[in-house]
């Protein structure tokens, strides 16, 4: 009889090619996928909350699996601290309830950008965005409270994409400062492919006063992709939580 394990992870996206399974490829989610496979003596397929791209971090990632094994949760956890390489690691594992899906059953998905204004930082050089000058914080908020709510966000991700629907429900977008930080916070339903790097790139356009925040209005309308500002690179995004029902992918 099969049942479904929960998995909480993080990882530092510097050294894999994002999450999915590419041949030939370091990936987040081939690695993990062998080691479990040696645990559970079976193949095994992750489902996961939100594929993140080659350089992406993740802090708060959740992914699931169904499995015929009988090992108890704990000695999963355990054989995975002693087997995974030390850039991925999983906090948690434990039993969900019947047909829960870490992809589908998610209500929200929320990811940090962290940009460093002024001299730049050695230690945190893989963790931020260095800005050599300052940016107008109230500009920022004021074009990242735009995209509060239902828009079609096509422009905020590649013209050639699998995506065929691109509304996209924003709950939270705004930029917050962490000591000598300014993080843009955003939370969605459910994100396009570069969305939060082609928003984070746009946005700076603003923050540098090179754009009026009201320019970012009608990229909120199904406009091109060649409307917004540039990719923002990958390695200051981080996937910091993953938001689900209360109780929803608990067992029982």
């Amino acid at each position: 009889m099969s049942r479904v394990l929960r998995l909480d992870l993080e990882y530092d996206g510097a050294e894999f090619s994002g999450w999915a399974a590419q041949p030939g490829l370091r990936t987040v989610e081939g690695t993990l996928s062998a080691v479990l496979g040696v645990l559970l003596r079976e193949p095994v397929r992750l489902v996961v909350a939100g594929r993140t791209d080659a350089g992406v971090h993740a802090s708060g990632q959740v992914a699931s699996l169904s499995t015929v094994s009988d090992l108890p949760a704990a000695r999963i956890l355990r054989g995975l601290a002693g087997l995974l390489p030390p850039d991925l690691s999983v906090s948690a594992v434990s039993e969900a309830a019947p047909g829960f899906d870490a992809r589908r059953d998610a209500q929200a998905r929320r990811y940090e950008y962290r940009v460093l204004c002024g001299p730049p930082s050695a230690l945190r050089r893989g963790r931020v965005l260095h800005h050599p000058g300052p940016l107008d914080r109230g500009a920022l908020n004021a074009a990242a409270a735009l995209l509060v709510g239902t828009h079609d966000l096509r422009a905020f991700t590649p013209t050639r994409t699998e995506h065929v629907f691109f509304d996209r429900t924003v709950t939270i977008s705004e930029w917050r400062s962490c000591g000598d930080e300014l993080v843009f916070v955003i939370e969605a339903d459910a994100f396009l492919r570069h969305m939060v790097r082609v928003v984070v790139g746009t946005l700076l356009l603003v923050g540098r006063g090179l754009w009026a925040a009201e320019r970012v209005r009608p990229l909120l309308e199904g406009a091109p992709r060649g409307a917004a500002g540039p990719t923002a690179p990958a390695h200051p995004l981080t996937l910091v939580a993953v938001r689900y029902a209360p109780s929803g992918s608990a067992a029982g």
